[in-house]
Formats: structure tokens, C-alpha cells, sequence
């Protein structure tokens, strides 16, 4: 295949998974069929079989490209720290880089609709697949951050509580935005409204630190 048929494939490839992620989020995967995906993504409906195989391949794509895409958040600040205190900055650093994505990031909307529907409507073996390859190894690298950074247990209860609670907070900023732009009087969370909502729970973040580390014996 010549370059640009390589491309031009990544590209079919991308598109799928954008109108996929976006209408099985929406729509729900019995709900969301080829034909409508396929016309979202401006391709043939055939390139879901080429490419993936079938509408079940597409889905698992979906959770594969949210991995990435989320896994970029946590890898982008950097390589694990050796330190309490440059644990604390790289955590200070992901939820800044969260809440921007979140909030503001035009995917962001359909890969939290995608991962709701998933997680708390759809059933099937494919919520293992989201736990194994999206939840548990983001969740359990910031929990080692974690512990590195107020000297306890990376894998207590409290400590995994801890990062739930805080992953809690930037999520909320996107599935609960249209109820958050009525109470502010906003139009859209742009770059500068992300800014002050990661300056509040960088401020949670630093206080939830302190009293994690006030409370060891």
C-alpha cells in the first residue's frame, strides 16, 4: 500500500471510530447501526468489515482508542517521579491536563457518553474489557503517584478511594456541564473557565495530599 493509501486508511480507520464512539454512546451499540456510523463517517459501510471486522470489532476499537487517548493524559506529564514532591507536581499536572480535555476537548463529550453507556447500561463481556484497558491501569499509575507522594499503601483502600474521588471531580465537568454552564451563566467552559476549575481542584487535590499525610501514624 503507497503512502498515501496508508493515510487514507488511518484516516477511514479514525473517522469509524469517532462516529462509532459518538453513536453508540448516543444511541447504544444495538441501537447505533452500521449504516448510520458508516454515513457519520462519510465512508462505504463496507470499511467496518474491512477494517474491523464487524460492528463487535468497531466497539472494541472504540475502548482502545479511549485507552490511548486517556493513557495520553497520565504518560504526557512525564515518567514516574522519584519523589513525594514531584509525585505531587505530575498530580497537580494530570488533573490540569484532565479537566482541559474534559472540558473542552470536542471529543471528550462522545468518549464520556461512550464510557457512561458502557459502564452502567450495556452488558456483556466488553465491561471487563473497559475495566482491563482503560480504568485499572490509569487508575492504578495514579494511585502509585499517590502513595509517592503522601508515603502510604499505592493499593489501600483509602488510596484508591482517594483517586476515584478525584478522578470524580474533573468527570463531573463534562457529564454534568450543561447543569454547571445554567448555574455559572456561562455559553461553554472555554480555555480560561478550564483554567479556574483546575485551579479549585488542584486546591482540593493539595488538601485531600495534606490530610492523607496528617492522618499517618
Amino acid at each position: 500500500m503507497t503512502d498515501d493509501g496508508t493515510k487514507g486508511a488511518e484516516r477511514t480507520r479514525e473517522a469509524l471510530i469517532d462516529a462509532g464512539t459518538d453513536l453508540f454512546g448516543r444511541l447504544g451499540f444495538a441501537g447505533a447501526s452500521t449504516r448510520e456510523i458508516a454515513g457519520r463517517a462519510g465512508v462505504n459501510i463496507a470499511a467496518i468489515a474491512y477494517h474491523f471486522g464487524g460492528k463487535e470489532g468497531l466497539r472494541l476499537a472504540c475502548i482502545e482508542a479511549i485507552g490511548a487517548r486517556l493513557g495520553a493524559i497520565v504518560e504526557r506529564a512525564g515518567p514516574m517521579p522519584v519523589t513525594p514532591h514531584a509525585a505531587k507536581l505530575r498530580l497537580e499536572a494530570i488533573v490540569r491536563a484532565a479537566v482541559t480535555f474534559m472540558a473542552v476537548e470536542a471529543r471528550a463529550q462522545a468518549i464520556a457518553a461512550f464510557l457512561l453507556r458502557e459502564i452502567t447500561t450495556e452488558t456483556g463481556p466488553l465491561i471487563d474489557t473497559v475495566f482491563q484497558r482503560i480504568v485499572e491501569p490509569r487508575h492504578r499509575a495514579v494511585c502509585q503517584l499517590w502513595g509517592l507522594a503522601t508515603g502510604t499503601d499505592p493499593e489501600s483502600e483509602e488510596t484508591r478511594l482517594s483517586v476515584f474521588a478525584m478522578i470524580g471531580q474533573v468527570i463531573y465537568f463534562r457529564i454534568g456541564q450543561p447543569m454547571v454552564l445554567r448555574r455559572m451563566g456561562w455559553d461553554v467552559i472555554d480555555v480560561n473557565a478550564a483554567g479556574r476549575i483546575a485551579d479549585l481542584l488542584v486546591r482540593n487535590l493539595r488538601a485531600a495530599l495534606a490530610a492523607t499525610e496528617r492522618d499517618l501514624p
